[in-house]
């Protein structure tokens, strides 16, 4: 598909089940905390608009629904009294962290009737790239293993990674949308601390390619600067500024002549620097490193973002890399870069919207969640 194949759309009436789910889509794996943050106290979190307490016991991870039966109490107010289990913090009901059968009922006394007759729903639970993920299921179908939801070069090879997790406001397909946005960063990202020493091209000409469950940008061609009619010459260009030259890996993060590709990425292929898959996955390759962002929904206004820089490197080379990144890649990036989108996302406030040519990259994200999602509903029907 071409850039310039301009669909015009107004509302998203054309994506049903992209337009319904402000809540996200459910059959899905969600990060939700970094797995050294979870205690054997329970915390309290919600995904999909589904209220849910994670807890650890004995080294797993486990989820439960965040609400009590008896009187609606949220368990993440609760405690563990006995191992393996959960108990309200009003009248000790006690659940089984594995089922979420009731067990015991610490104020009935231990031949308390009703135990065995009352469960709270528990929800999958894995641990993968040091964070704990949490399966949204549609009805009670079973998960899919999680490392095939996960992008495949992050199951395949060693890496280190720094990231940081938060809580922002804004629908969650906005923050999607805005990752993979054609138009917003040469613009939007032009005065972040991240882009200070390097050029970006005034516009594109870009291209849509499907590879399997990922589509791509890929960048046919770049202008450094543009005459408007009637008002003059623009380009962000300054003399401070570095432009990178044209080269076959002008698609992996707009590097340069200079840039050596890492073996791990260069064996991957990518068509394009900027890719996107369900539930809500952003990947953008540089030549050392890949930066991905996952959507995690809370509700309709809200939404964590997780956002993950991956090196793929072991010993003192990997030490170096956390070190850069907490040092100088964390602030600038997942800071300062990072907080100009979410101020973006936050004021988005679509549909009704008018696109424009840039805008193929939304409409065929779009086009990509409805058909997937179509597809999951059919097979879990």
């Amino acid at each position: 598909m071409k850039q310039h194949d301009n669909p015009g759309r107004r509302d998203w009436k054309t994506w049903p089940h992209y337009d319904a789910a402000a809540c996200g889509f459910r059959g899905y794996w969600y990060p939700v905390t970094w797995s050294s943050h979870l205690t054997g106290t329970p915390a309290a979190f919600q995904i999909c608009g589904e209220k849910i307490t994670l807890i650890r016991d004995r080294g797993s991870a486990y989820a439960l629904h965040d609400r009590c039966p008896h009187r609606g109490i949220p368990l993440s107010m609760g405690s563990r009294q006995f191992p393996g289990t959960l108990s309200c913090a009003y009248h000790g009901w006690t659940f089984d962290l594995a089922d979420g059968v009731l067990k015991a009922v610490i104020t009935d006394g231990p031949d308390s009737r009703i135990c065995g007759k009352v469960r709270v729903r528990t929800y999958p639970v894995e641990e993968r790239l040091g964070m704990v993920w949490v399966y949204m299921p549609i009805g009670a179908e079973q998960p899919h293993p999680i490392d095939e939801q996960l992008p495949e070069e992050l199951v395949a090879h060693a890496f280190v990674m720094g990231g940081r997790i938060d809580p922002r406001p804004g629908n969650w397909r906005f923050a999607c949308e805005n990752g993979y946005d054609e138009g917003h960063a040469k613009y939007l990202h032009r005065t972040s601390m991240w882009r200070l020493f390097k050029a970006m091209p005034v516009w594109n000409l870009t291209r849509i390619e499907r590879r399997d469950r990922w589509i791509y940008r890929v960048q046919e061609e770049q202008f450094w600067s543009a005459d408007f009619p009637g008002l003059g010459t623009w380009s962000n260009r300054r003399w401070w500024k570095l432009r990178p030259a044209k080269t076959k890996a002008s698609n992996i993060g707009n590097t340069g002549a200079t840039s050596k590709v890492d073996p791990v990425i260069a064996a991957q292929e990518f068509p394009g620097f900027a890719s996107v898959s369900m539930p809500g996955v952003l990947r953008i390759v540089y030549p050392k490193f890949i930066h991905y962002e996952f959507y995690v929904p809370v509700d309709a206004g809200s939404h964590r973002y997780v956002g993950v820089m991956v090196n793929f490197a072991e010993g003192l080379a990997a030490l170096r890399f956390y070190a850069k990144y907490l040092g100088l890649i964390r602030w600038l990036f997942h800071g300062q870069f990072s907080a100009q989108d979410a101020r973006m996302v936050e004021a988005t406030d679509a549909p009704p919207e008018r696109l424009y040519r840039p805008d193929v990259s939304l409409t065929s994200w779009r086009a990509l969640a409805e058909e997937e999602y179509t597809r999951k509903l059919e097979a879990a029907s």
